[in-house]
């Protein structure tokens, strides 16, 4: 009989330290990749930002759903987000929404999946050092072309779902922002290219970790499909009085159950959510149309202007006549 050599000694069972050691070189190679993908992704939107006017703000990309985003400074910025990807590349962002304050940092970025009143607020940025950023927007259509054509992630039917969180941004996904952002180089490829990427840019994000987060954002008639049609109620008519019951209808929910899910999906009652956007038309009513206190408030659903100060002071941490005087001198 041919004696069998043992087993060990041809593939030798690792040690407890070389197999910990593995481990922390398959870590210290992804931190490695992280950083490398981070450092050419930032250089490629620093030199879109300074070839189209350089210095601080927004630079949107022509023919894609894509801006940038560059602070010197940390400051506050209250709007609606709608639903996106908005990437951190260097410095440091926070988001409040209700009662809830999300943060994220580099390589790092806040998934959105419905229309939201919040404060982003950046808090780490510097001359030396500012803040960059980069958001991609949702193409609902798209995301569900290439939802068709995946498996469904399990997912556990006691997961809450969630409208807006935190996530790492992987190599992969990465690389396809990049070659969205160096699109640019070449305009005219942009409207034939850019679906091509999107369809892989959504790949990456329903194939990924949060792949179960991101299906229930995108399948149709789910809880968060249906608070968005109630959503969209409220945004198209803010200034008037919306019955609860009229908005459950548009969810095709029961009041009661309607209150629930819109208060967990937004953090926010839909009186709440209905302040916020009465505010934040009015701030650039202000701020960007120059009209008075009271006319604003009143156009807004305001019946009393001493009232709407109050909230705007509280919401902006600034009186409205006075934030609109230093728009004024901002622009002189």
């Amino acid at each position: 009989m041919v004696e069998m050599p043992e087993f060990g000694k041809i593939l030798p069972f690792p040690t407890r330290d070389a197999i910990r050691g593995s481990a922390e070189r398959g870590t210290q190679d992804g931190r490695a990749e992280r950083i490398g993908m981070a450092s050419t992704l930032l250089g490629a939107v620093n030199a879109y930002a300074d070839a189209n006017g350089g210095g601080e703000g927004y630079f949107p990309i022509p023919n894609a759903g894509l801006h940038i985003i560059r602070a010197f400074h940390e400051m506050d910025n209250h709007y609606v987000y709608q639903p996106s990807l908005c990437i951190t590349l260097q410095g440091g962002k926070e988001i409040l929404i209700g009662d809830e304050t999300l943060s994220y940092g580099p390589m790092q970025c806040l998934v959105v999946g419905l229309d939201l009143p919040a404060c982003g607020r950046i808090v780490t940025a510097s001359p030396n050092e500012p803040f960059i950023g980069i958001t991609v927007e949702f193409d609902i259509a798209i995301m569900r072309e290439v939802l068709d054509k995946l498996d469904a992630p399990v997912v556990a039917s006691t997961d809450p779902v969630r409208s807006m969180f935190v996530a790492d941004v992987d190599g992969a996904l990465a690389d396809c922002v990049l070659r969205m952002v160096r699109l640019t180089e070449t305009p005219q490829a942009i409207p034939i290219l850019y679906p091509a990427l999107m369809r892989e840019f959504y790949y990456w994000l329903l194939s990924g970790p949060n792949a179960s987060d991101l299906w229930r954002q995108a399948v149709p008639d789910t809880h968060l499909e249906r608070i968005g049609r109630a959503i969209h109620l409220l945004r198209q008519n803010f200034s008037q009085t919306l019955r609860i019951e009229r908005l459950a209808e548009a969810a095709n929910m029961s009041p009661s159950s309607f209150h629930q899910h819109f208060k967990a999906l937004t953090a926010m009652s839909p009186l709440q959510f209905q302040k916020q956007l009465r505010l934040l038309e009015a701030k650039r009513l202000l701020t960007a149309e120059a009209i008075n206190v009271a006319e604003a408030a009143y156009q807004v659903g305001y019946e009393s202007p001493s009232q709407f100060s109050r909230e705007y002071s509280r919401t902006f941490g600034i009186a409205p006549k006075r934030d609109a005087m230093n728009s004024k001198a901002a622009l002189a």
